[in-house]
């Protein structure tokens, strides 16, 4: 791998990419339908928030995609937003998503369900000017590629979607190529965090990544490496799950005098 100074940047296909975020948004929709109306006083698991408010944030996390195209579109050759960058900013603005996913959940007079029903059809038109190539947004941290923007509304619906089913007990399937694309961006969001080649991070099947400064690794077993599953990995990677944690668990491995990772976790918050 190269040095993390030029470390290549991954690219996501967008047929791939919309497909998943498809049919990500409905396995919510499905998950939403079948809730027991007492499931949205459950707490979600996200401070402050129950199931309700998590159900109207999901539902803004696919209709910001529409809102973010009907936009002007930025004047091309001005600074972007990349996904690594993406990750790192969602934090200072958890005030406003706060303010605005109660605002969301005031305005859903036909309740939850209904609310995903809608946003799923909304995002059925969106396809060929969010793929359109070229195509740039006026993203709320700078102009951002659409596709890149919309690879991170499958960051969120596979993290959320993994929240809804923690908090009602009810399974929310993950989509295996939206399940992929995020266990990449928060992999290489890791990378460009810790920037090295000290320590290998491997996500089978879908993700290895070199990270922390130390001594290189060239060739054979590496001497300091830490491995997860992919929905340990999320949780990890954003919070929900805390590095002892999964280490008592078993739910991760890690070996080597600088495999440990709690300092650098979670990459989104």
């Amino acid at each position: 791998m190269p040095p993390a100074s030029r470390r290549r940047v991954r690219t996501y296909d967008p047929d791939r990419t919309w497909n998943a975020l498809v049919a990500q948004v409905g396995q919510v929709r499905d998950a939403v339908r079948a809730l027991p109306e007492a499931a949205y006083a459950l707490p979600s698991g996200l401070p402050g928030w129950d199931v309700r408010l998590l159900v109207a944030h999901i539902v803004r996390q696919v209709d910001v995609l529409g809102v973010l195209l009907a936009e002007p579109e930025p004047v091309p050759g001005g600074p972007l937003t990349g996904l690594d960058a993406w990750t790192q900013e969602t934090g200072p603005i958890a005030d406003r998503l706060d303010a605005t996913t109660r605002a969301a959940a005031e305005a859903m007079e036909a309740g939850p369900a209904a609310a995903v029903e809608a946003a799923a059809g909304r995002l059925a038109g969106l396809r060929d000017e969010a793929l359109r190539p070229g195509r740039l947004l006026p993203e709320p941290f700078g102009g951002m590629r659409a596709l890149d923007f919309t690879v991170t509304r499958l960051v969120e619906l596979v993290v959320h979607s993994d929240d809804l089913a923690r908090a009602t007990g009810r399974e929310v399937p993950l989509d295996r190529q939206a399940l992929a694309a995020v266990v990449r961006v928060l992999a290489d969001a890791l990378a460009a965090k810790a920037p090295g080649n000290a320590v290998e991070v491997r996500v089978p099947p879908y993700a290895a990544v070199q990270c922390v400064e130390g001594p290189r690794h060239t060739r054979g077993t590496p001497p300091n490496v830490v491995e997860t599953d992919p929905l340990t990995w999320i949780r990890l990677a954003t919070g929900r799950t805390g590095w002892a944690e999964a280490l008592e668990s078993a739910a991760v491995a890690a070996s080597g005098e600088r495999a440990d990772l709690a300092a650098y976790l979670p990459v989104m918050s």
